[in-house]
Formats: structure tokens, sequence, C-alpha cells
């Protein structure tokens, strides 16, 4: 007999999260059983950690029944570990959290309340960011605001990964097979109903941020390539003006030759040279970018790789 599907799944991405992780199963197991009872389940995908966050994981899969372990080969990113999560979650409803405690697992109740309104998609909006430095939140502004101004798609500002999705549009953005994700624009291409709920972001529980400045950069320019073609776009207009300075020039040259005035030699010569010359590498590199992707799409490789799958074989606790 096959079993029922849970009534929500709880997809965690988990890289470097030992201290964390005992807390956050008790808080999100507490979520869960306010919200559906007994009928959940939590998949923690550990992404490639380098401290004992596997460990942990399989302690808890041993010893709570709603808990299942994913071990990937290696670290995919975030990005590819909320994927590996989301393929394997079988709730009619799947919510995904990072497991750092920043984003309240606490709030699953409200946003089932507002997925009961008929929402496909209810996602966490960020009124305010405990602990993070200036830089962090002007970084994090400019890059919404900049993503929400080229993109195609209509992308909410200050909203992460943090949301509650139906099944359907799960099962839609599993079918998506594109390598390079971006996952908060990957939802708000699917379109649907969608819904916000403002909370406050708490401090990391413990440790560091694993969002570096290199991965935060690399995520923000899968978010501008992977939903706008603007980036492309600069190529044209550099080429507008290229032509524009190539006409003045032209003319210049002209008006000194019949008027019998020298040109100015290499000063000129070199502005010359070097405006084409970024111009055009610029051009190349942004052109590159994008072929990058498509050679990486084309490649036809998994998405990731899993290792190891643990779950307790025991019923769950009455």
């Amino acid at each position: 007999m096959t079993e029922p599907a849970p009534k929500v799944s709880i997809v965690a991405p988990c890289f470097n999260e030992e201290q964390s992780l005992p807390l956050f199963a008790e808080r999100v197991a507490a979520a869960c059983k306010a919200a559906v009872g007994e009928a959940y389940e939590i998949v923690l995908v550990n992404d490639g950690s380098r401290d004992g966050t596997w460990s942990v994981i399989q302690s808890l899969a041993q010893r709570w029944p709603h808990i299942v372990g994913i071990n990937l080969s290696r670290n995919h990113g975030h990005q590819l570990a909320v994927t590996a999560g989301l393929n394997l979650a079988r709730g009619m409803r799947v919510l995904v959290i990072d497991a750092d405690l920043q984003d309240p697992p606490e709030l699953l109740s409200a946003m089932m309340a507002r997925m009961d309104e008929g929402y496909d998609v209810v996602y966490g909006k960020r009124r305010s960011r405990a602990e993070e430095s200036r830089f962090k939140l002007a970084t994090a502004s400019l890059f919404y605001r900049l993503l929400a101004r080229v993109s195609e798609v209509e992308i909410p500002t200050d909203v992460g990964d943090f949301r509650l999705m139906s099944r359907r549009i799960v099962d839609r953005l599993n079918a998506m097979p594109e390598h390079d994700r971006f996952i908060r624009g990957m939802v708000a291409w699917l379109g649907g109903r969608q819904a916000e709920v403002l909370y406050d972001r708490d401090a990391r529980h413990a440790g560091e941020t694993q969002y570096t400045l290199a991965k935060m950069l690399r995520l923000a320019a899968n978010g501008v390539a992977s939903f706008s073609t603007a980036p492309l776009k600069i190529a044209i207009v550099l080429a507008l003006v290229g032509m524009a300075l190539a006409c003045a020039i032209l003319l210049y040259a002209l008006v000194g030759f019949f008027t019998g005035k020298t040109a100015p030699g290499w000063t000129s010569l070199a502005l010359i040279m070097v405006f084409f010359g970024v111009g055009q590498l610029g051009c190349l590199a942004i052109i590159g970018a994008y072929l990058g992707r498509t050679y990486m799409q084309v490649k036809g490789r998994p998405l990731y790789l899993i290792d190891e799958i643990v779950a307790s074989p025991a019923e769950p606790e009455g």
C-alpha cells in the first residue's frame, strides 16, 4: 500500500550547519506539528559540508521518523541543493528554508493560512535584517533594485528562497532543466497566484554566513543572465556610441583636412584605440558569458549527484 503524501515537506539546504541543525530540527518539527499535526517531512540536504553536518543529519534521521537526509557528492551550491530537496520532497506543499535559523520556521502556519486562500506561492518578504552590515544591506538592496529594473519577469524585491509552494508549482519547477538556477526568479516566471508574508529576519544562530561576497556576486550574475537579455543589449549601445564617435572623428578629420589644420597625434589615436578595444572586449565578455551558459546546458550533465539518502524506518510518533 502506497504511503500517503505528507501535507507539507520542509526542504533545507545545509552547508556547514553542524551547530544550528539540532535546534533547527526542533523548531521546524514544532512548527509543522502546529500547522499540520504529524503529516509532514523534513528534507535536509547536505551540500558537501566540511564539518560534521552529515553526521548530525544521520543522527537526526535515525531518531526522528519525519526526517530524510540527503548527502550530495560534493558542494553543488545552494540553488542545486534546494533543487535536490525539491525533487525528493513528497508533500502536497513544500516550504524552502535555510538551516541557519535566520528565517523563522514558525511562519509556516501563517503561510499555510495564506495558501488556503487560494495562492500557489507564499513567500516571506524581509521587513528588517538583524545584525547585517551596512555593506551587506546596501549591496542586497542594489541587487534587488537592479534585477527588478532589468528582468523581463517581475521578481519580488527583498525576497529570498524562503517560500511555501503548492505541489503544482513544485512539479513545474522540477520540470525545468536549466543548470544555472535562480530559483526565486524561476518561481516568479511560473506565475500563478503569489502572495507575501512580512517578517523580521533574525541573526544566524551559530557560525558565520556561508554566503561570501563571491557567492553573492555569482548569484547576482545568474539572476541577471537568467532573466534578462539587458547585458547583451549593452553591446548594441556600445556599438551605436562607437559609430557616433567614429562619425565625429571622421568629420573632425575632414574639417582639419580642408582647413589645413593638422590633427592631434598620439593622444587622440590612443583614446580611440582604448575606447574601441575596451568596447570590443566588453562585448565579447558579455557574449561569452551567455555562450558559456549554453555550453554547460547542452552537455546534458545531471544537475547534482547524491551519494546517500537516510531515513528512519520507524513509524511516526503518535
